[in-house]
């Protein structure tokens, strides 16, 4: 037996593959009983005969075709559903992508308007701190300006009192101890220039105070007395005077100073909340535009991933329409091929039918004839050695083409020919039909040999090219996958790590907001108890030098008072009240400070807490997301990834197929033209004798 197959043949551009082998040509000498059955037959018998073989190969191919037709339909059916997986998840995709997108849009219209706010917020902090410090600065110098003056009026006003007591207690300059109203004191300290006690400018001052004091007092005494008691209250000494006067201006500088304490700490107050807006303002304005760097670049990424997305999606729509109009093309071209078939199975059927039931006479009285001429024409004929000529002449033509191309089926060919040629003349028989038929058949086997050569390789390089493009498509498509899914899963790892930074930040500032406020109520608790003690001891203190000064104060002691030990204990008794006065202060001004510090840093503390949170919440939910989309793209790259093995798969089959052969396509056909040109040769040598005959 020689067996003669063709490889797989890919059917319809549709991507089914059907191997189809084609009918083994048996050998000459098995088909020998065919060959002399067909001789022996009628022309009739045999139209039968080929009818019959042509309506097995129709139905054959029919079968063939319903198969191919099946896998194709199954694999519409797969493609279409797959087409329908990709489009409803780039939907899902696009819309995502479009959420994304108007999100970051508003955050940034969001944060946009929180600079701008917080900027003016600023300017304005910062002009009100500047204005301030320049209004800051002109109450330090009007105040320093009365310090100095209220010092130097308490200052002469002491020493004039300690010059007329020293006077006093002398016994000199009683004649001037005795004017008892303005015009007396004035005098006085005109004597006490004119005695050198008293400088000139010093004196104009202290007449222009007591004039001044004087006039006060005569306007109040009007407003609350008849004018016939104007002087009533001008009796006092002039040491008295003076010293009212002293007391005055002493009241009037510890009011001066109290008053700038107060400005100074309300300056300090003030100026310490504008700068912490400013430092907060300044923070809160990077952090926000940070933000919007953030988000900037979040709505490009998005956009860019949406245009993508976008045109992937309509990429896969118009396949999907383009593959719905295909596969519904070839199915009316399957059910029109199914039709045709049908029809020509139903025509062979009828003529079969026709030929049995109508040629059975006429095919016995006509055959049977013929067949006695030839017996007789045989019988009698003389051409035996021209026949034997023509016979040995094409056998050896073939045994030659045999020997050249090194074909077997040729050798085997040869071998029949001279058989059935050595039977004919044995029995009378004309060889020739059957020789002929036998050459005409594998004419016929190799021209479908070559046929199917041609069309292979045709279909070769078609598949091949494009399984190299689908090849190289897939495999972009994967990398492309794979590195999404690589810098979505970095990017979320990254956002993960920040939350949990973020989370321990937050837990560190709620750690230091409690012990902020576990020293503010340790330094309250502290204050509070301190308070009352610095307040009782300061008003004690100044009973004390109340009672010592009424004391040392009066006139006709009965005893001789120790006034320098008593002027030495108020000394140090006031100093006592300047230091417990001062403290006092300080201790107010500090707990002040420390409340107001507390205060901000806790907003600080709540503004930076909720921000931080917020961004915990903001990460979190990106990188749920991005873990959303990391399964979705593992999901299609697996997917892709499947048709990859597939179409890798198929190229394996179709390099075995196409390119592991011994023989070139070009070599397999030289050598079958050759083969036909050679049979054909033979074939002439004997249709030029059967003429001759």
């Amino acid at each position: 037996w020689l067996k003669r197959s063709s490889p797989c043949v890919w059917c319809a551009k549709r991507g089914c593959l059907v191997e189809m082998k084609l009918l083994s040509v048996p050998s000459l000498a098995a088909l020998a009983p065919l060959v002399s059955a067909l001789a022996n037959a009628s022309p009739v018998q045999k139209v039968i005969t080929l009818l019959t073989d042509l309506e097995a190969k129709v139905i054959k191919e029919g079968e063939a075709a319903h198969a191919t037709f099946a896998e194709f339909s199954e694999w519409c059916e797969d493609r279409h559903r797959n087409l329908g997986f990709e489009i409803k998840t780039g939907e899902g995709k696009v819309a995502e992508l479009k959420a994304t997108i108007d999100k970051a849009a508003s955050e940034i219209s969001a944060l946009q308007s929180t600079i701008e706010d917080t900027s003016a917020a600023v300017a304005t902090n910062e002009a009100d701190l500047k204005a301030a410090a320049k209004i800051r600065e002109q109450e330090v110098a009007d105040f320093a300006a009365e310090e100095k003056e209220l010092m130097e009026i308490v200052d002469l006003l002491t020493r004039a009192i300690g010059i007329l007591e020293r006077e006093a207690r002398k016994k000199i300059g009683e004649a001037m101890l005795q004017f008892q109203n303005a015009g007396g004191v004035v005098q006085a300290l005109q004597a006490m220039v004119e005695a050198s006690m008293l400088a000139s400018q010093d004196a104009q001052k202290l007449t222009a105070l007591v004039q001044q004091a004087q006039q006060e007092g005569d306007e109040s005494d009007e407003e609350q007395a008849p004018a016939a008691a104007a002087y009533t209250s001008h009796s006092a000494s002039i040491i008295d005077t003076l010293e009212g006067l002293l007391d005055k201006a002493e009241e009037q500088l510890d009011a001066a100073r109290k008053k700038e304490t107060a400005s100074k700490h309300n300056f300090e107050m003030l100026a310490q909340s504008l700068e912490d807006e400013v430092k907060y303002g300044n923070a809160d304005m990077d952090k926000a535009k940070k933000n919007l760097a953030a988000q900037s670049e979040l709505k490009a990424s998005a956009e860019g991933d949406l245009k993508m997305t976008s045109k992937e999606l309509e990429t896969d729509r118009e396949t999907q329409g383009t593959l719905q109009q295909d596969c519904m093309a070839r199915s009316q071209d399957y059910e029109s091929e199914m039709k045709s078939r049908g029809e020509e199975l139903k025509a062979i059927a009828e003529a079969k039918k026709v030929l049995k039931e109508m040629t059975g006479g006429a095919e016995a009285i006509t055959y049977a004839q013929t067949s006695l001429l030839q017996v007789n024409s045989a019988a009698g004929s003389a051409l035996r050695t021209t026949a034997d000529l023509a016979n040995y002449e094409a056998v050896r033509a073939v045994r030659n083409l045999a020997r050249r191309m090194n074909d077997e089926a040729l050798v085997q060919l040869a071998r029949r020919m001279a058989s059935v040629m050595r039977a004919g003349a044995a029995s009378g028989n004309d060889p020739f039909a059957k020789v002929k038929q036998l050459i005409t058949d594998m004419l016929a086997t190799l021209e479908r040999d070559a046929q199917a050569d041609a069309s292979h390789k045709a279909y070769c390089d078609k598949e091949m090219q494009e399984t190299s493009q689908k090849k190289i498509e897939k495999t972009a498509e994967v990398d492309k996958l794979s590195t999404q899914i690589d810098s979505m899963s970095a990017k979320a790892v990254q956002l993960k790590q920040q939350v949990a930074a973020t989370q321990a930040a937050i837990a560190d500032l709620i750690k230091a907001q409690a012990e902020a406020t576990k020293i503010r109520n340790e330094e309250r608790q502290e204050f509070q108890q301190n308070k009352p003690e610095m307040e009782g001891g300061l008003e004690g203190v100044k009973m004390a030098l109340k009672m010592l000064r009424e004391y040392y104060a009066q006139e006709g002691k009965a005893h001789a008072a120790a006034e320098g030990a008593g002027s030495s204990i108020i000394g140090l008794l006031e100093v006592v009240e300047s230091d417990f006065t001062k403290l006092l202060a300080e201790m107010t001004v500090e707990e002040t400070q420390a409340q107001s510090e507390y205060e901000t840093n806790t907003r600080a503390f709540e503004i930076e807490k909720a921000s931080k949170e917020t961004s915990v919440t903001h990460m979190t939910k990106q990188a749920a997301q991005l873990d959303k989309s990391v399964a979705e793209a593992s999901s299609d790259r697996e997917g892709v990834q499947t048709e990859l093995s597939a179409i890798l798969d198929y190229s394996a089959k179709l390099d075995e197929m196409c390119i592991a052969k011994p023989e070139t396509f070009s070599e397999r056909k030289a050598r079958r033209e050759a083969e036909i040109a050679g049979l054909k040769e033979a074939l002439t040598i004997l249709e030029n004798e059967t003429a001759l005959l």
